[in-house]
C-alpha cells in the first residue's frame, strides 16, 4: 500500500496538487493544495475535481482495509455534495473511510475540509464499490 502514498497511483492526483500521506485499516488521508488545473477562471475549485479526489480517497481507503489479493473492482455509485467553495491554493484536508464492507460490496464516505482535519467541511461524498476477492 505504501506505493499509493503521494499520487495514490494516479499521476492526475499530483497534477491537481494532492498527496496521500497516511492510511490504516479502512481509512486514508491526503493533503491538498489545489493547483491551477483544479480551478475555474475565477480560481474556484471545480466540483468535478473535488469528486475525483474523493473517489480516489474512498477507493484507497477500501483497498487499505482489504486483505492480501483482495481489491476494489469499480465505483458503482457515488454522490458528492459541495457545501463551501474552495479556492486554488487553499490548504485542504481529504479523508476517506470504509463504512461497511461485505464479501462483494463496500460502502464508503469521504470529506474535504478547509485548513485541516478539524476545519470547515467543504465537501462530502458517499460511494458504493464492487469488491474483487482473490481466489482461495
Amino acid at each position: 500500500m505504501d506505493k499509493w502514498l503521494g499520487s495514490g497511483g494516479m499521476p492526475l492526483i499530483s497534477e491537481l496538487g494532492a498527496s496521500f500521506d497516511a492510511y490504516g485499516d479502512g481509512w486514508v488521508t491526503a493533503t491538498w493544495t489545489p493547483s491551477e488545473l483544479a480551478g475555474n477562471t475565477r480560481g474556484i475549485v471545480q466540483a468535478g475535481v473535488i469528486a475525483v479526489l474523493l473517489d480516489a480517497a474512498m477507493n484507497f481507503a477500501l483497498n487499505a482495509g482489504l486483505d492480501g489479493g483482495d481489491r476494489s473492482k469499480a465505483t458503482l455509485e457515488m454522490k458528492t455534495e459541495t457545501m463551501r467553495a474552495s479556492q486554488v491554493s487553499d490548504m485542504l484536508h481529504v479523508r476517506g473511510e470504509v463504512v461497511r464492507l461485505t464479501r462483494s460490496f463496500a460502502w464508503t464516505e469521504g470529506w474535504v475540509r478547509q485548513g485541516g482535519p478539524e476545519g470547515e467541511l467543504a465537501a462530502r461524498s458517499t460511494g458504493t464499490f464492487a469488491v474483487h476477492r482473490a481466489q482461495a
